[in-house]
Protein backbone atom coordinates (compact mmCIF):
# COMPACT_ATOMS: atom_id res chain seq x y z
CA UNK A 1 0.00 0.00 0.00
CA UNK A 2 2.84 2.35 0.85
CA UNK A 3 4.48 1.57 -2.48
CA UNK A 4 1.26 2.45 -4.26
CA UNK A 5 1.12 5.77 -2.44
CA UNK A 6 4.73 6.47 -3.31
CA UNK A 7 4.03 5.73 -6.97
CA UNK A 8 1.09 8.17 -6.98
CA UNK A 9 3.24 10.85 -5.38
CA UNK A 10 5.97 10.40 -8.01
CA UNK A 11 3.58 11.33 -10.80
CA UNK A 12 4.69 14.88 -10.03
CA UNK A 13 8.21 15.85 -9.06
CA UNK A 14 8.74 17.79 -5.84
CA UNK A 15 9.46 20.93 -7.87
CA UNK A 16 6.31 20.50 -9.96
CA UNK A 17 4.20 19.94 -6.86
CA UNK A 18 5.75 22.97 -5.15
CA UNK A 19 5.18 25.23 -8.16
CA UNK A 20 1.60 23.97 -8.56
CA UNK A 21 0.72 24.56 -4.91
CA UNK A 22 2.43 27.97 -4.85
CA UNK A 23 0.58 29.06 -7.98
CA UNK A 24 -2.75 27.91 -6.59
CA UNK A 25 -2.23 29.68 -3.26
CA UNK A 26 -1.09 32.90 -4.98
CA UNK A 27 -4.08 32.79 -7.32
CA UNK A 28 -6.52 32.15 -4.48
CA UNK A 29 -4.95 34.91 -2.38
CA UNK A 30 -5.09 37.37 -5.27
CA UNK A 31 -8.77 36.72 -5.88
CA UNK A 32 -9.59 36.89 -2.17
CA UNK A 33 -7.67 40.14 -1.70
CA UNK A 34 -9.25 41.82 -4.72
CA UNK A 35 -12.78 40.86 -3.70
CA UNK A 36 -12.11 41.35 0.02
CA UNK A 37 -10.72 44.86 -0.39
CA UNK A 38 -13.80 45.86 -2.40
CA UNK A 39 -16.10 44.46 0.29
CA UNK A 40 -14.03 46.10 3.04
CA UNK A 41 -14.18 49.45 1.25
CA UNK A 42 -17.96 49.16 1.14
CA UNK A 43 -18.09 48.49 4.88
CA UNK A 44 -15.66 51.26 5.83
CA UNK A 45 -16.88 53.96 3.46
CA UNK A 46 -20.15 54.45 5.31
CA UNK A 47 -20.82 53.90 9.01
CA UNK A 48 -23.54 51.65 10.35
CA UNK A 49 -25.51 54.68 11.47
CA UNK A 50 -25.99 55.76 7.86
CA UNK A 51 -26.39 52.27 6.39
CA UNK A 52 -29.23 51.09 8.62
CA UNK A 53 -31.58 53.99 7.74
CA UNK A 54 -30.70 53.53 4.05
CA UNK A 55 -31.60 49.83 4.13
CA UNK A 56 -34.96 50.66 5.71
CA UNK A 57 -35.58 53.40 3.17
CA UNK A 58 -38.91 52.82 1.31
CA UNK A 59 -37.16 53.29 -2.03
CA UNK A 60 -34.62 50.54 -1.31
CA UNK A 61 -37.34 48.23 -0.02
CA UNK A 62 -39.26 48.85 -3.24
CA UNK A 63 -36.15 48.12 -5.32
CA UNK A 64 -35.55 44.87 -3.38
CA UNK A 65 -39.16 43.83 -3.85
CA UNK A 66 -39.01 44.48 -7.60
CA UNK A 67 -35.67 42.64 -7.91
CA UNK A 68 -37.09 39.51 -6.31
CA UNK A 69 -40.44 39.75 -8.12
CA UNK A 70 -38.96 40.05 -11.61
CA UNK A 71 -36.45 37.27 -10.87
CA UNK A 72 -39.22 34.91 -9.70
CA UNK A 73 -41.49 35.72 -12.65
CA UNK A 74 -38.63 35.46 -15.16
CA UNK A 75 -37.61 32.07 -13.74
CA UNK A 76 -41.16 30.69 -13.80
CA UNK A 77 -41.77 31.88 -17.37
CA UNK A 78 -38.41 30.59 -18.65
CA UNK A 79 -38.98 27.15 -17.11
CA UNK A 80 -42.63 27.01 -18.23
CA UNK A 81 -41.77 27.79 -21.87
CA UNK A 82 -38.64 25.60 -21.91
CA UNK A 83 -40.45 22.40 -20.87
CA UNK A 84 -42.68 21.99 -23.97
CA UNK A 85 -39.89 23.05 -26.33
CA UNK A 86 -37.45 20.56 -24.76
CA UNK A 87 -40.13 17.85 -24.98
CA UNK A 88 -40.70 18.62 -28.65
CA UNK A 89 -36.98 18.39 -29.44
CA UNK A 90 -36.68 15.16 -27.46
CA UNK A 91 -39.74 13.60 -29.16
CA UNK A 92 -38.51 14.46 -32.67
CA UNK A 93 -34.88 13.31 -32.95
CA UNK A 94 -35.15 13.27 -36.77
CA UNK A 95 -36.94 16.60 -37.15
CA UNK A 96 -35.71 18.55 -40.19
CA UNK A 97 -33.34 21.31 -39.04
CA UNK A 98 -33.27 20.05 -35.45
CA UNK A 99 -29.51 20.50 -35.08
CA UNK A 100 -29.82 24.11 -36.30
CA UNK A 101 -32.59 24.81 -33.78
CA UNK A 102 -30.33 23.54 -31.00
CA UNK A 103 -27.49 25.70 -32.33
CA UNK A 104 -29.83 28.69 -32.50
CA UNK A 105 -30.54 28.20 -28.80
CA UNK A 106 -26.82 28.58 -28.11
CA UNK A 107 -26.67 32.00 -29.79
CA UNK A 108 -28.26 34.05 -26.95
CA UNK A 109 -25.70 32.57 -24.53
CA UNK A 110 -22.83 33.90 -26.66
CA UNK A 111 -24.49 37.20 -27.54
CA UNK A 112 -23.80 40.41 -25.58
CA UNK A 113 -26.86 41.25 -23.51
CA UNK A 114 -27.02 44.76 -24.95
CA UNK A 115 -27.24 43.38 -28.50
CA UNK A 116 -30.07 41.04 -27.54
CA UNK A 117 -31.92 43.97 -25.97
CA UNK A 118 -31.58 45.96 -29.19
CA UNK A 119 -32.93 43.02 -31.18
CA UNK A 120 -35.95 42.74 -28.88
CA UNK A 121 -36.59 46.48 -29.22
CA UNK A 122 -36.52 46.02 -33.00
CA UNK A 123 -39.35 43.48 -32.74
CA UNK A 124 -41.34 44.62 -29.70
CA UNK A 125 -40.40 48.32 -29.46
CA UNK A 126 -42.42 51.41 -30.33
CA UNK A 127 -41.29 51.25 -33.98
CA UNK A 128 -40.91 47.48 -33.94
CA UNK A 129 -42.40 44.92 -36.29
CA UNK A 130 -45.12 43.76 -33.89
CA UNK A 131 -46.43 47.23 -33.08
CA UNK A 132 -46.29 48.19 -36.75
CA UNK A 133 -48.46 45.19 -37.63
CA UNK A 134 -50.90 45.92 -34.81
CA UNK A 135 -51.03 49.58 -35.80
CA UNK A 136 -52.09 48.49 -39.28
CA UNK A 137 -55.19 47.00 -37.64
CA UNK A 138 -55.98 50.26 -35.85
CA UNK A 139 -54.26 49.52 -32.52
CA UNK A 140 -51.88 52.30 -31.47
CA UNK A 141 -48.78 50.96 -29.65
CA UNK A 142 -50.53 48.19 -27.72
CA UNK A 143 -47.26 46.52 -26.68
CA UNK A 144 -44.53 48.22 -24.62
CA UNK A 145 -41.04 46.77 -24.41
CA UNK A 146 -40.15 48.97 -21.45
CA UNK A 147 -40.90 48.25 -17.81
CA UNK A 148 -41.61 44.91 -16.16
CA UNK A 149 -43.04 43.34 -19.32
CA UNK A 150 -39.92 44.10 -21.34
CA UNK A 151 -37.60 42.84 -18.60
CA UNK A 152 -39.50 39.55 -18.38
CA UNK A 153 -39.52 39.18 -22.16
CA UNK A 154 -35.77 39.77 -22.37
CA UNK A 155 -34.99 37.38 -19.52
CA UNK A 156 -37.07 34.65 -21.17
CA UNK A 157 -35.25 35.33 -24.47
CA UNK A 158 -31.86 34.73 -22.82
CA UNK A 159 -32.73 32.06 -20.24
CA UNK A 160 -35.36 29.89 -21.91
CA UNK A 161 -32.81 28.48 -24.42
CA UNK A 162 -30.41 27.70 -21.56
CA UNK A 163 -33.14 25.87 -19.63
CA UNK A 164 -34.27 24.07 -22.76
CA UNK A 165 -30.79 22.77 -23.60
CA UNK A 166 -30.25 21.51 -20.05
CA UNK A 167 -33.67 19.83 -19.98
CA UNK A 168 -33.07 18.27 -23.41
CA UNK A 169 -29.77 16.82 -22.17
CA UNK A 170 -31.62 15.26 -19.24
CA UNK A 171 -34.40 13.81 -21.40
CA UNK A 172 -31.90 12.35 -23.85
CA UNK A 173 -30.21 10.47 -20.99
CA UNK A 174 -33.38 8.47 -20.31
CA UNK A 175 -32.49 4.79 -20.92
CA UNK A 176 -33.79 3.26 -24.14
CA UNK A 177 -35.38 0.45 -22.11
CA UNK A 178 -37.86 2.95 -20.65
CA UNK A 179 -39.15 3.78 -24.13
CA UNK A 180 -39.26 0.10 -25.09
CA UNK A 181 -41.39 -0.59 -22.03
CA UNK A 182 -43.61 2.43 -22.74
CA UNK A 183 -44.17 1.18 -26.29
CA UNK A 184 -44.94 -2.33 -25.07
CA UNK A 185 -47.48 -1.01 -22.56
CA UNK A 186 -49.08 1.30 -25.12
CA UNK A 187 -48.58 4.36 -22.93
CA UNK A 188 -50.20 7.57 -24.15
CA UNK A 189 -48.33 10.93 -24.20
CA UNK A 190 -49.85 12.06 -20.90
CA UNK A 191 -48.78 8.84 -19.16
CA UNK A 192 -45.29 9.09 -20.69
CA UNK A 193 -44.94 12.61 -19.34
CA UNK A 194 -46.20 11.59 -15.91
CA UNK A 195 -44.15 8.43 -15.41
CA UNK A 196 -41.00 8.98 -17.52
CA UNK A 197 -40.38 12.61 -18.43
CA UNK A 198 -41.59 14.39 -15.31
CA UNK A 199 -39.41 12.39 -12.84
CA UNK A 200 -36.36 13.39 -14.94
CA UNK A 201 -37.41 17.03 -15.25
CA UNK A 202 -38.37 17.23 -11.58
CA UNK A 203 -34.84 16.24 -10.57
CA UNK A 204 -33.10 18.89 -12.70
CA UNK A 205 -35.60 21.79 -12.66
CA UNK A 206 -34.59 23.02 -9.15
CA UNK A 207 -30.96 23.45 -10.22
CA UNK A 208 -31.92 25.07 -13.52
CA UNK A 209 -34.41 27.39 -11.80
CA UNK A 210 -31.81 28.39 -9.21
CA UNK A 211 -29.27 29.22 -11.91
CA UNK A 212 -31.80 31.31 -13.86
CA UNK A 213 -33.00 33.03 -10.68
CA UNK A 214 -29.53 34.23 -9.73
CA UNK A 215 -28.89 35.40 -13.30
CA UNK A 216 -32.12 37.42 -13.23
CA UNK A 217 -31.60 38.72 -9.68
CA UNK A 218 -28.17 40.08 -10.66
CA UNK A 219 -29.30 41.35 -14.06
CA UNK A 220 -27.88 44.77 -14.91
CA UNK A 221 -27.68 45.58 -18.61
CA UNK A 222 -31.19 44.37 -19.49
CA UNK A 223 -32.82 46.30 -16.66
CA UNK A 224 -30.71 49.38 -17.41
CA UNK A 225 -31.83 49.27 -21.05
CA UNK A 226 -35.45 48.17 -20.67
CA UNK A 227 -36.31 49.16 -17.09
CA UNK A 228 -38.24 52.25 -17.99
CA UNK A 229 -37.77 54.29 -14.81
CA UNK A 230 -37.72 54.09 -10.99
CA UNK A 231 -40.72 51.74 -10.94
CA UNK A 232 -38.69 49.03 -12.72
CA UNK A 233 -35.24 49.12 -11.11
CA UNK A 234 -33.19 46.27 -9.67
CA UNK A 235 -30.56 46.56 -6.94
CA UNK A 236 -27.62 46.63 -9.36
CA UNK A 237 -29.17 49.35 -11.52
CA UNK A 238 -30.00 51.34 -8.38
CA UNK A 239 -26.31 51.08 -7.34
CA UNK A 240 -25.28 52.46 -10.72
CA UNK A 241 -27.80 55.29 -10.54
CA UNK A 242 -26.78 56.19 -6.99
CA UNK A 243 -23.15 56.71 -8.03
CA UNK A 244 -23.47 57.82 -11.65
CA UNK A 245 -26.36 60.27 -11.40
CA UNK A 246 -27.23 61.01 -7.76
CA UNK A 247 -23.72 60.55 -6.33
CA UNK A 248 -25.13 59.19 -3.11
CA UNK A 249 -22.31 56.94 -1.79
CA UNK A 250 -24.26 55.99 1.34
CA UNK A 251 -27.15 54.60 -0.67
CA UNK A 252 -24.76 52.87 -3.11
CA UNK A 253 -22.94 51.19 -0.21
CA UNK A 254 -26.21 50.09 1.42
CA UNK A 255 -27.48 48.68 -1.87
CA UNK A 256 -24.16 46.90 -2.52
CA UNK A 257 -24.21 45.24 0.89
CA UNK A 258 -27.85 44.29 0.34
CA UNK A 259 -26.89 42.73 -3.01
CA UNK A 260 -24.12 40.69 -1.35
CA UNK A 261 -26.53 39.42 1.30
CA UNK A 262 -29.14 38.57 -1.34
CA UNK A 263 -26.71 36.65 -3.58
CA UNK A 264 -25.25 34.87 -0.55
CA UNK A 265 -28.72 33.67 0.43
CA UNK A 266 -29.46 32.55 -3.14
CA UNK A 267 -26.14 30.66 -3.40
CA UNK A 268 -26.83 29.06 -0.02
CA UNK A 269 -30.21 27.81 -1.22
CA UNK A 270 -28.66 26.57 -4.47
CA UNK A 271 -26.12 24.55 -2.48
CA UNK A 272 -28.99 22.75 -0.72
CA UNK A 273 -30.84 21.83 -3.92
CA UNK A 274 -30.69 18.14 -4.90
CA UNK A 275 -28.61 17.10 -7.88
CA UNK A 276 -29.91 14.91 -10.65
CA UNK A 277 -29.68 11.24 -9.79
CA UNK A 278 -28.50 8.30 -11.84
CA UNK A 279 -30.97 7.42 -14.57
CA UNK A 280 -30.21 3.74 -14.18
CA UNK A 281 -28.34 1.16 -16.20
CA UNK A 282 -29.05 0.79 -19.87
CA UNK A 283 -28.07 -1.73 -22.48
CA UNK A 284 -27.27 1.07 -24.94
CA UNK A 285 -30.14 0.45 -27.36
CA UNK A 286 -31.17 3.21 -29.78
CA UNK A 287 -33.98 5.42 -28.51
CA UNK A 288 -37.37 4.94 -30.24
CA UNK A 289 -40.00 7.03 -28.51
CA UNK A 290 -43.57 5.84 -29.13
CA UNK A 291 -45.10 9.31 -28.57
CA UNK A 292 -43.08 11.12 -31.24
CA UNK A 293 -44.44 9.15 -34.20
CA UNK A 294 -48.09 10.07 -33.69
CA UNK A 295 -49.40 12.47 -36.41
CA UNK A 296 -50.88 14.80 -33.80
CA UNK A 297 -47.63 14.90 -31.85
CA UNK A 298 -45.63 15.75 -34.95
CA UNK A 299 -48.01 18.60 -35.79
CA UNK A 300 -47.93 20.03 -32.25
CA UNK A 301 -44.16 19.64 -31.94
CA UNK A 302 -43.62 21.33 -35.31
CA UNK A 303 -45.79 24.25 -34.20
CA UNK A 304 -43.92 24.60 -30.90
CA UNK A 305 -40.52 24.54 -32.58
CA UNK A 306 -41.67 27.03 -35.22
CA UNK A 307 -42.81 29.48 -32.52
CA UNK A 308 -39.53 29.00 -30.60
CA UNK A 309 -37.51 29.69 -33.74
CA UNK A 310 -39.50 32.86 -34.41
CA UNK A 311 -39.14 34.03 -30.82
CA UNK A 312 -35.36 33.56 -30.86
CA UNK A 313 -34.63 34.23 -34.51
CA UNK A 314 -36.60 37.41 -35.20
CA UNK A 315 -34.66 39.62 -32.75
CA UNK A 316 -31.40 38.30 -34.20
CA UNK A 317 -32.61 39.04 -37.73
CA UNK A 318 -33.70 42.49 -36.53
CA UNK A 319 -30.15 43.22 -35.33
CA UNK A 320 -28.74 42.04 -38.67
CA UNK A 321 -31.19 44.01 -40.84
CA UNK A 322 -31.03 47.20 -38.77
CA UNK A 323 -27.25 47.02 -38.66
CA UNK A 324 -26.96 46.62 -42.43
CA UNK A 325 -29.30 49.60 -42.93
CA UNK A 326 -26.97 51.86 -40.98
CA UNK A 327 -24.03 53.63 -42.54
CA UNK A 328 -21.38 51.13 -41.54
CA UNK A 329 -18.69 52.84 -43.61
CA UNK A 330 -19.30 56.16 -41.85
CA UNK A 331 -19.25 54.48 -38.44
CA UNK A 332 -16.00 52.65 -39.19
CA UNK A 333 -14.28 55.86 -40.30
CA UNK A 334 -15.02 57.66 -37.04
CA UNK A 335 -12.00 57.91 -34.70
CA UNK A 336 -14.20 57.12 -31.68
CA UNK A 337 -15.08 53.75 -33.23
CA UNK A 338 -11.45 52.67 -33.55
CA UNK A 339 -10.64 54.09 -30.13
CA UNK A 340 -13.47 52.16 -28.47
CA UNK A 341 -12.75 49.00 -30.48
CA UNK A 342 -9.05 49.05 -29.59
CA UNK A 343 -9.92 49.65 -25.91
CA UNK A 344 -12.47 46.82 -25.90
CA UNK A 345 -10.16 44.33 -27.61
CA UNK A 346 -7.23 45.20 -25.33
CA UNK A 347 -9.38 44.82 -22.20
CA UNK A 348 -10.94 41.58 -23.50
CA UNK A 349 -7.57 40.02 -24.36
CA UNK A 350 -5.91 41.02 -21.08
CA UNK A 351 -8.94 39.91 -19.03
CA UNK A 352 -9.08 36.57 -20.86
CA UNK A 353 -5.35 35.93 -20.36
CA UNK A 354 -5.61 36.84 -16.66
CA UNK A 355 -8.66 34.61 -16.23
CA UNK A 356 -6.87 31.78 -18.02
CA UNK A 357 -3.76 32.16 -15.85
CA UNK A 358 -5.76 32.21 -12.61
CA UNK A 359 -7.78 29.18 -13.68
CA UNK A 360 -4.72 27.17 -14.70
CA UNK A 361 -2.98 27.83 -11.39
CA UNK A 362 -6.09 26.82 -9.43
CA UNK A 363 -6.66 23.70 -11.55
CA UNK A 364 -3.02 22.58 -11.32
CA UNK A 365 -2.99 23.03 -7.56
CA UNK A 366 -6.26 21.09 -7.11
CA UNK A 367 -4.87 18.29 -9.28
CA UNK A 368 -1.64 18.17 -7.25
CA UNK A 369 -3.69 17.92 -4.05
CA UNK A 370 -5.81 15.12 -5.54
CA UNK A 371 -2.67 13.04 -6.11
CA UNK A 372 -1.77 13.06 -2.42
CA UNK A 373 -2.63 9.72 -0.88
CA UNK A 374 -3.32 11.10 2.59
CA UNK A 375 -5.00 14.49 2.49
CA UNK A 376 -5.30 16.29 5.78
CA UNK A 377 -8.33 18.39 6.64
CA UNK A 378 -6.54 21.66 5.97
CA UNK A 379 -5.39 20.47 2.52
CA UNK A 380 -8.92 19.35 1.63
CA UNK A 381 -10.23 22.73 2.79
CA UNK A 382 -7.63 24.49 0.63
CA UNK A 383 -8.71 22.46 -2.40
CA UNK A 384 -12.37 23.30 -1.74
CA UNK A 385 -11.52 26.99 -1.41
CA UNK A 386 -9.67 26.91 -4.72
CA UNK A 387 -12.64 25.22 -6.36
CA UNK A 388 -15.02 27.80 -4.94
CA UNK A 389 -12.83 30.81 -5.78
CA UNK A 390 -14.50 31.21 -9.15
CA UNK A 391 -17.89 31.55 -7.43
CA UNK A 392 -16.84 34.70 -5.56
CA UNK A 393 -17.92 36.77 -8.56
CA UNK A 394 -21.41 35.34 -8.08
CA UNK A 395 -21.36 36.38 -4.42
CA UNK A 396 -20.01 39.86 -5.22
CA UNK A 397 -21.29 40.76 -8.73
CA UNK A 398 -19.22 42.99 -11.08
CA UNK A 399 -21.17 46.18 -10.39
CA UNK A 400 -20.71 45.66 -6.62
CA UNK A 401 -16.97 45.02 -7.09
CA UNK A 402 -16.74 48.17 -9.18
CA UNK A 403 -18.60 50.13 -6.50
CA UNK A 404 -16.27 48.89 -3.77
CA UNK A 405 -13.15 49.85 -5.70
CA UNK A 406 -14.75 53.17 -6.69
CA UNK A 407 -15.24 53.95 -2.99
CA UNK A 408 -11.69 52.80 -2.15
CA UNK A 409 -9.93 54.78 -4.89
CA UNK A 410 -11.89 58.03 -4.92
CA UNK A 411 -9.86 59.25 -1.93
CA UNK A 412 -6.59 58.44 -3.74
CA UNK A 413 -7.24 60.43 -6.92
CA UNK A 414 -9.13 60.35 -10.19
CA UNK A 415 -10.88 56.96 -10.33
CA UNK A 416 -10.92 56.94 -14.15
CA UNK A 417 -7.11 56.70 -14.07
CA UNK A 418 -7.40 53.21 -12.64
CA UNK A 419 -10.49 52.26 -14.67
CA UNK A 420 -8.78 50.10 -17.34
CA UNK A 421 -6.92 47.97 -14.77
CA UNK A 422 -10.03 47.57 -12.62
CA UNK A 423 -12.20 46.55 -15.57
CA UNK A 424 -9.60 44.01 -16.72
CA UNK A 425 -9.53 42.46 -13.24
CA UNK A 426 -13.32 42.51 -12.82
CA UNK A 427 -13.93 41.02 -16.27
CA UNK A 428 -11.32 38.33 -15.58
CA UNK A 429 -13.19 37.32 -12.41
CA UNK A 430 -16.49 37.45 -14.29
CA UNK A 431 -15.13 34.94 -16.82
CA UNK A 432 -13.52 32.71 -14.21
CA UNK A 433 -16.50 30.34 -13.59
CA UNK A 434 -16.84 29.61 -17.32
CA UNK A 435 -13.10 29.19 -17.88
CA UNK A 436 -12.83 26.83 -14.90
CA UNK A 437 -15.74 24.73 -16.20
CA UNK A 438 -13.96 24.33 -19.54
CA UNK A 439 -10.41 23.81 -18.28
CA UNK A 440 -10.73 21.60 -15.21
CA UNK A 441 -12.42 18.56 -16.82
CA UNK A 442 -10.09 18.78 -19.83
CA UNK A 443 -7.01 19.07 -17.58
CA UNK A 444 -8.02 16.11 -15.41
CA UNK A 445 -8.69 13.89 -18.44
CA UNK A 446 -5.41 14.93 -20.06
CA UNK A 447 -3.41 14.15 -16.93
CA UNK A 448 -5.06 10.74 -16.55
CA UNK A 449 -4.00 9.90 -20.09
CA UNK A 450 -0.43 11.24 -20.00
CA UNK A 451 0.93 11.66 -16.47
CA UNK A 452 2.00 8.03 -15.89
CA UNK A 453 3.80 7.79 -19.23
CA UNK A 454 5.45 11.19 -18.73
CA UNK A 455 6.58 10.21 -15.22
CA UNK A 456 7.95 6.86 -16.41
CA UNK A 457 9.94 8.62 -19.18
CA UNK A 458 11.21 11.28 -16.77
CA UNK A 459 9.60 14.12 -18.71
CA UNK A 460 8.97 17.07 -16.39
CA UNK A 461 9.16 20.84 -16.13
CA UNK A 462 9.39 22.84 -19.34
CA UNK A 463 9.94 19.71 -21.43
CA UNK A 464 6.62 18.31 -20.23
CA UNK A 465 4.87 21.62 -20.89
CA UNK A 466 6.32 21.86 -24.40
CA UNK A 467 5.96 18.23 -25.48
CA UNK A 468 2.93 16.93 -23.55
CA UNK A 469 0.73 19.49 -21.82
CA UNK A 470 0.96 22.25 -24.43
CA UNK A 471 -0.21 20.18 -27.45
CA UNK A 472 -2.71 18.19 -25.38
CA UNK A 473 -4.41 21.23 -23.83
CA UNK A 474 -4.19 23.60 -26.79
CA UNK A 475 -7.83 23.16 -27.83
CA UNK A 476 -9.47 23.67 -24.40
CA UNK A 477 -7.14 26.60 -23.72
CA UNK A 478 -8.15 28.30 -26.96
CA UNK A 479 -11.81 27.51 -26.22
CA UNK A 480 -11.59 29.08 -22.77
CA UNK A 481 -9.67 32.08 -24.12
CA UNK A 482 -12.23 32.78 -26.85
CA UNK A 483 -15.20 32.43 -24.45
CA UNK A 484 -13.55 34.73 -21.90
CA UNK A 485 -12.79 37.31 -24.61
CA UNK A 486 -16.37 37.21 -25.89
CA UNK A 487 -17.78 37.66 -22.37
CA UNK A 488 -15.47 40.57 -21.62
CA UNK A 489 -15.91 42.21 -25.01
CA UNK A 490 -19.69 42.41 -24.68
CA UNK A 491 -19.86 43.38 -21.01
CA UNK A 492 -21.36 46.71 -19.93
CA UNK A 493 -21.37 46.15 -16.15
CA UNK A 494 -18.18 47.68 -14.77
CA UNK A 495 -17.70 49.93 -17.82
CA UNK A 496 -21.04 51.64 -17.12
CA UNK A 497 -19.65 52.97 -13.84
CA UNK A 498 -16.24 54.10 -15.13
CA UNK A 499 -17.07 55.01 -18.75
CA UNK A 500 -16.29 58.60 -19.80
CA UNK A 501 -15.38 60.64 -22.87
CA UNK A 502 -11.76 59.63 -22.42
CA UNK A 503 -12.47 55.96 -21.68
CA UNK A 504 -14.91 54.37 -24.11
CA UNK A 505 -15.50 50.72 -24.93
CA UNK A 506 -17.62 49.41 -27.79
CA UNK A 507 -20.60 48.38 -25.57
CA UNK A 508 -20.45 51.77 -23.83
CA UNK A 509 -20.42 53.51 -27.23
CA UNK A 510 -23.50 51.50 -28.31
CA UNK A 511 -25.32 52.39 -25.08
CA UNK A 512 -24.40 56.08 -25.30
CA UNK A 513 -25.63 56.27 -28.91
CA UNK A 514 -28.91 54.68 -27.78
CA UNK A 515 -29.19 57.23 -24.98
CA UNK A 516 -28.68 60.13 -27.40
CA UNK A 517 -31.36 58.69 -29.75
CA UNK A 518 -28.85 57.94 -32.53
CA UNK A 519 -30.46 54.56 -33.05
CA UNK A 520 -29.06 54.00 -36.56
CA UNK A 521 -25.53 54.35 -35.25
CA UNK A 522 -26.34 52.10 -32.30
CA UNK A 523 -27.74 49.44 -34.65
CA UNK A 524 -24.61 49.46 -36.82
CA UNK A 525 -22.25 49.33 -33.85
CA UNK A 526 -24.35 46.57 -32.29
CA UNK A 527 -24.05 44.47 -35.45
CA UNK A 528 -20.26 44.84 -35.46
CA UNK A 529 -19.98 44.00 -31.76
CA UNK A 530 -22.36 41.05 -32.06
CA UNK A 531 -20.50 39.60 -35.05
CA UNK A 532 -17.14 39.84 -33.29
CA UNK A 533 -18.49 38.13 -30.16
CA UNK A 534 -20.21 35.39 -32.17
CA UNK A 535 -17.05 34.77 -34.20
CA UNK A 536 -15.11 34.39 -30.96
CA UNK A 537 -17.75 31.98 -29.63
CA UNK A 538 -17.72 29.95 -32.88
CA UNK A 539 -13.91 29.86 -32.80
CA UNK A 540 -14.13 28.49 -29.28
CA UNK A 541 -16.47 25.67 -30.32
CA UNK A 542 -14.32 24.48 -33.23
CA UNK A 543 -13.04 21.03 -32.39
CA UNK A 544 -15.27 20.88 -29.31
CA UNK A 545 -18.34 18.88 -30.37
CA UNK A 546 -19.22 18.17 -26.74
CA UNK A 547 -18.82 21.72 -25.43
CA UNK A 548 -22.17 21.59 -23.70
CA UNK A 549 -21.06 18.64 -21.59
CA UNK A 550 -18.00 20.56 -20.46
CA UNK A 551 -19.90 23.73 -19.69
CA UNK A 552 -22.87 22.20 -17.93
CA UNK A 553 -20.99 19.47 -16.15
Amino acid sequence: MAGCHEHELMLLTKAERRYAMTGGVVSLAGIAVFVGLAALALLLSSGTSSIVPAVTDPYIIRVLRFTLMQAVLSTVLSIAFAIPVAQALARQPHFWGRIWIIRLMAVPMGLPVLIGALGLIGIWGRQGILNSLLAAFGMAEPVSIYGLGGILLAHVFFNMPLACRLMLAGLERVPAEYWLMASGLGMRPLAIFRFIEWPVLRSIIPGIAGLIFILCATSFTLVLTLGGGPAATTIEVAIYQSLRFDFDPGRAVALSLLQIVLTALILGVLALLPTAGDEGETAGRGIKRPDGRLPGARFVDSGLLFVAVLFLGLPLMSVLVAGLRSNLYKLMTEPVFWQSTATSLAIALLAAILSLALSLMLVRARHAISLQAERQANVRTLSALMGGASSLVLLVPPIVLATGWFMALRTVGDVTTYAPLLIVAINALMSLPFVMRVLEPAYVIHQRRTQKLAASLGISGWARLRLVDGPGLRTPLLTALSFAMALSLGDLGAVALFGSDSFITLPWLVYSRMGSYRTNDADGLALILGMVCLLLTIAGTMGQPRREAALHG
